[in-house]
């Protein structure tokens, strides 16, 4: 599988930046994971962008109106789709308004990271853990505990 994440303006958090580049490298024996990093800009021309940016891709998109799932529902998910899904992914991650409807119609499937609202460099930092949780429960790694 190959992951490219999207996500609206570079982090400027120090510790963001610290806990994207931890996860991201932890994904390495898992899988394909690439950061992509797009211009802030109104909503509708940031969607538009994300839009173009992610075709062709199974999209899954961060908003708070998506799914939620425990982390070994999120590890069974990929699972079904590393056996009959898509090969390459999407992780839409908004800028500070959020996305259109029109870009929120266009998920492959809309994941909810909580009921909170948080900012996006966090909810990139939390979207690359549970992908490396989620792929250390596949591989039977002691990382996650019950």
């Amino acid at each position: 599988m190959r992951w490219t994440i999207f996500a609206i303006g570079k982090p400027k958090l120090d510790f963001a930046r610290l806990g994207i580049d931890e996860y991201a490298a932890r994904m390495k024996p898992f899988a394909q994971i690439r950061l992509e990093y797009l211009k802030v800009g109104d909503r509708e021309d940031e969607s538009r962008s994300l839009l173009e940016r992610s075709k062709s891709m199974f999209r899954v998109v961060l908003d708070e109106r998506g799914d939620h799932v425990t982390s070994r529902e999120l590890a069974k998910k990929i699972e079904t789709w590393e056996q009959h899904g898509p090969r390459d992914f999407a992780v839409i991650i908004g800028g500070a308004d959020g996305h259109t409807d029109e870009l929120r119609k266009a998920a492959g499937w809309t994941w909810s990271l909580s009921k909170l609202t948080l900012q996006h460099e966090l909810a990139l930092v939390v979207t690359l853990e549970q992908l490396y949780r989620a792929y250390s429960i596949k591989a039977g790694l002691p990382y996650h505990r019950d």
